[in-house]
């Protein structure tokens, strides 16, 4: 009965917009029936779900970290302090209009029709003779004609160049037997006239180079060049440590990528560590492929210090289906290891003035999936705002210090763990109201984890339930029969409900201990914004040009602050976001630049109105 209703839902909501749109005719629509309108409407409800990515009920909604099936590290040194999932270095391929995800040692990679439900294709692209753990590290990918093309970072001459035309499936085949580069972090580059170019490089020592590959062979062409290199006496976002102030150690240019656009040639780096939350992307434009190259005026072009899941560095930037900018990247956990990552998706842009940006504001809660018609001149967040951040917390039991408050505490680095991994231990979240919920993110911790590398048929399984009591319990979320992996399970509610508790409850762990760094409560509340922020300012001495502290009265009703910055009072591209303080100390700026900010207040019934734009020269 229910798939009857959708069904009847879908053909009223399609013969609507047929109509609407004048392609049929009231009288054409009436005279079908039977067999043949349920086989149109099936069609029609299909394409254009696929097309403009909506439900019967709401558009579709993403969330990063992204929910993908996240391997376990492979690396034996690496687990030292714990057995963990682990992957960073991302890019995506658009291929045939699917979306195609390479990330690090992960045997094989992911494809999706709409960058939200992904399907991952097991592969091992090393070949025998390649005795190293590091299976597709830091991997490069290329459309080029009919084919795509991968492969990962090596020193040697022993790796291959792989190619696919059928890559939904475990269908590769050698291009390229012994690639003779030898690039670590590759990145290839084809241009408007056909060449090839591949641009590498990973290091606290050397620059990212560039060089021309044959486009048959795909052997070099003459000698690699020294494109750019890190200088971070200037550049304060390129600083080593987690607040980039790690005096004692030089900072890693890494993460090479190039887009073009508009005639102008867009070389991307990471830096400085992959470990920090301040990791971000860099650019430098040329007119030429392999230079000179000038520092882009924003930087960093990817940045997200703040909020739940950090960092933004070394990844790619691509353009959908329907050719909006997006950049995916790195996002730090590193507590169990510095190479304990995942990967985040944010929308991009390319201004009227040739500035690439991308917006990581409220990077971290729910976003718009590529639609037809967007626009990332306007902000892709849902509006649904974090209901629970350090509210009450009850659970069924702790594990040592992993205390209950980590679940709730908008840190991705911390978390709460029960004493096991059976069924029956539970995690309830009070919100303080009854508030309207939209959709809930479920972030798994790894505690007393017991595999290693990538598991095939591994899932979690649970049940949520909602109360305005904490005694009477509707189940909204029935994962009972999950059979799929969900380290960072998303999900958006059919329809909204008003609840104050929210209590989830383990059914079944793939291994270790019932463990969660984020329970993240989504919607509105039915309250005011915050208020404006006031005595909002910036303060930049002479001796440190690169920092500037950020101070501000208390907002009584705020539940965090959002602050933009930037070296042009329109384009205040960057921002960071920080929960329960009055002050922040932004270690990002470029020495010789003259800097602007602003503020806004959000609590869980939305966001404040932003400050006046503040100079500090």
């Amino acid at each position: 009965m229910i798939r009857v209703y959708m069904l009847k839902t879908k053909a009223s909501q399609f013969f609507r917009f047929f109509k609407l749109s004048g392609l049929f005719k009231s009288s054409s629509v009436s005279k079908m029936s039977g067999l043949p309108i349920i086989i149109c409407v099936f069609i029609m409800s299909i394409q254009l779900q696929a097309q403009n990515n909506i439900t019967p009920n709401r558009q579709a909604t993403y969330c990063n970290p992204i929910n993908i099936d996240y391997g376990y590290c492979p690396i034996p040194n690496f687990v030292q302090n714990g057995k963990h999932r682990a992957t960073a270095d991302p890019i995506i391929a658009v291929y045939d209009n699917k979306y195609f995800l390479f990330s690090t040692n992960q045997w094989g990679y992911w494809w999706s029709y709409d960058m939200k439900d992904w399907k991952f294709i097991p592969r091992k692209f090393l070949r025998p003779w390649n005795q190293v753990y590091d299976e597709l590290c830091a991997p490069a990918s290329l459309v080029l004609g009919d084919s795509l093309l991968v492969i990962g970072s090596t020193y040697t001459k022993s790796f291959s160049l792989w190619y696919s035309t059928n890559p939904t499936k475990d269908d590769w085949h050698i291009a390229v037997d012994s690639f003779q580069v030898g690039a670590w972090d590759p990145a290839l580059f084809k241009d408007d006239d056909n060449r090839i170019y591949i641009y590498h490089g990973s290091s606290n020592l050397y620059p990212i180079y560039g060089q021309e590959l044959d486009r048959k062979t795909f052997m070099p062409i003459g000698e690699k060049k020294s494109l750019i290199h890190l200088v971070d006496s200037i550049h304060g976002w390129e600083r080593f440590g987690e607040h980039q102030d790690n005096t004692f150690l030089k900072p890693f240019m890494e993460g090479a990528w190039m887009n073009k656009y508009n005639g102008k040639y867009y070389l991307q780096y990471g830096a400085p560590g992959t470990e920090f939350s301040g990791y971000g992307d860099g650019v430098y434009v040329s007119d030429q492929p392999l230079g000179p190259f000038v520092y882009q005026k924003h930087n960093p072009f990817s940045y997200k210090p703040g909020g739940f899941a950090r960092g933004a560095g070394h990844g790619g930037t691509f353009q959908d289906i329907y050719k909006q900018w997006w950049h995916i990247s790195t996002i730090a956990i590193s507590v169990k290891n510095n190479f304990e990552r995942r990967n985040g998706i944010w929308p991009a842009q390319i201004d009227n003035d040739g500035i690439l940006y991308t917006n990581t504001s409220y990077g971290d809660y729910p976003h718009y999936i590529p639609y037809a018609g967007a626009n990332h001149n306007v902000s892709q967040f849902t509006g649904w705002m974090l209901l629970n951040y350090n509210k009450p917390v009850q659970v069924s039991s702790t594990l040592s210090a992993f205390t209950a408050n980590n679940a709730v505490d908008e840190n991705l680095k911390t978390y709460w763990s029960a004493t096991t991994g059976n069924a029956g231990e539970w995690i309830q979240s009070d919100l303080g109201n009854i508030y309207n919920i939209e959709a809930i993110q479920i972030n798994y911790a790894d505690e007393g984890v017991e595999l290693m590398g990538k598991q095939l048929n591994t899932y979690h399984q649970y049940q949520v339930f909602a109360s305005n009591d904490a005694k009477s319990w509707k189940l909204i979320i029935d994962k009972s029969k999950n059979k799929t992996d969900v380290p960072h399970d998303y999900v958006v509610l059919p329809n909204t409900i008003q609840a104050r508790y929210i209590k989830m409850v383990n059914i079944y762990m793939p291994t270790g201990k019932f463990a969660i760094s984020g329970l993240r409560v989504f919607g509105k509340g039915n309250g005011s914004s915050p208020g404006a922020v006031q005595n909002f300012v910036p303060l930049r001495g002479d001796s440190e040009r690169r920092n500037a502290w950020l101070k501000w009265a208390v907002n009584p009703n705020a539940t965090g602050y959002h602050i933009y910055f930037g070296n042009d009072p329109n384009k205040l591209y960057n921002s960071v976001m920080v929960y329960g303080v009055s002050e922040y100390y932004c270690t990002a700026l470029e020495k010789n630049d003259v800097y602007y900010f602003q503020i806004e207040a959000f609590n869980e019934n939305g966001i404040g109105p932003r400050s006046a734009v503040m100079k500090a020269d």
